[in-house]
C-alpha cells in the first residue's frame, strides 16, 4: 500500500495519508480521536482541513 500525501493532525502530531490513499489514515485517525484539523504535511503546502466543518484554511 502506498501513500499519496501525508497529512498531519495538529492536536497530537500523528502523521496519517490521505483520502486519495488506500487506507485514508488521516481520517481514520479524525473518526477515533476526534481530533479535527489537519495541515498538510507535503513540503511547499501550506494550508489546513478542519473535519468538523469540512473548510480548508
Amino acid at each position: 500500500m502506498r501513500w499519496v500525501h501525508l497529512r498531519k493532525c495538529l492536536s497530537c502530531g500523528h502523521v496519517g495519508c490521505c483520502d486519495s490513499s488506500p487506507g485514508k489514515h488521516a481520517t481514520a485517525h479524525y473518526k477515533e480521536a476526534t481530533h479535527p484539523v489537519v495541515a498538510s504535511f507535503e513540503p511547499g503546502e501550506d494550508w489546513r482541513w478542519c473535519y468538523l466543518d469540512n473548510v480548508i484554511g
